[in-house]
């Protein structure tokens, strides 16, 4: 089977413009926030996809060069998730601890049992999608959980009285909130091949493979993506409860 190629030339930059304008009209219009994010996000996408571009061939050369771009990746997700959450930089340890609770078991069962091949071109795709998800469900957790916290904190107050732990007392309030923060992965799970083709799927298949293939390929980016979101959701919960991860 021969792999279908993306068609570049001047009409894929029309197609590009038109895509921004579209997302950027929608939130002006919408007043759904202010419609320069989107060109400014799309800037941002063209320009360091450019830059990876540039380096990933010599980045696959060596194994090396693909950790050190790994974790490169893994501490701009941790900076990332940081920021969205408003924690100051001294609490930024605790969320690479949290990223890492999920990356880690991941990546090392499915690169350790051979399942996906320790060569750096398929290392850096599934470290990249596993790190990206567990930046995600990270920020929205431990968001969730402080603002839940900060929210009803005449509660904690009140379970304090009643002679709860602070862990605890902070965990009855903040653990079904941040749970929400794993709706995403569950949903896409649950409807993929019925709602979306995601990404790996379709990556796949215009590289040639069958299917099939692609199917199996896609599979284990879910479950290892919910894996991952999970123990990374989890642990940040008890890192928010604990006191670890907090704002200010």
């Amino acid at each position: 089977m021969n792999g279908a190629t993306l068609q570049t030339g001047p009409m894929l930059a029309v197609v590009l413009v038109a895509l921004v304008a579209i997302g950027a009209l929608a939130m002006g219009l919408g007043r759904l926030g202010p419609g320069w994010a989107v060109v400014t996000a799309a800037g941002r996408a063209v320009a360091q996809l450019a830059v990876v571009s540039l380096l990933i061939t010599a980045v696959l050369r060596s194994g090396w060069w693909t950790g050190l771009f790994v974790l490169l990746m893994f501490t701009i997700a941790a900076v990332t998730s940081a920021r969205r959450i408003g924690v100051p930089v001294r609490r930024l340890p605790w969320i690479a601890v949290a990223l890492a609770s999920g990356l880690v078991p991941v990546l090392a069962l499915v690169l350790g049992l051979g399942v996906v091949p320790v060569q750096p071109i398929a290392v850096v795709p599934i470290a990249g999608i596993v790190i990206g998800g567990a930046m995600t469900a990270t920020s929205q957790a431990a968001r969730r959980a402080l603002d839940e916290l900060s929210s009803r904190h005449g509660e904690y107050e009140a379970a304090l009285a009643l002679g709860f732990l602070r862990r605890a007392a902070a965990l009855e309030i903040c653990r079904p909130s941040a749970g929400q923060a794993l709706i995403p992965a569950l949903d896409q799970t649950r409807t993929v091949g019925l709602v979306t083709l995601p990404g790996a799927y379709v990556g796949v298949l215009l590289g040639g493979a069958s299917p099939v293939q692609a199917g199996v390929t896609q599979v284990l980016v879910l479950l290892g993506l919910l894996a991952a979101e999970s123990v990374a959701v989890l642990v940040t919960v008890q890192l928010v409860a604990a006191g670890s991860i907090e704002r200010g």
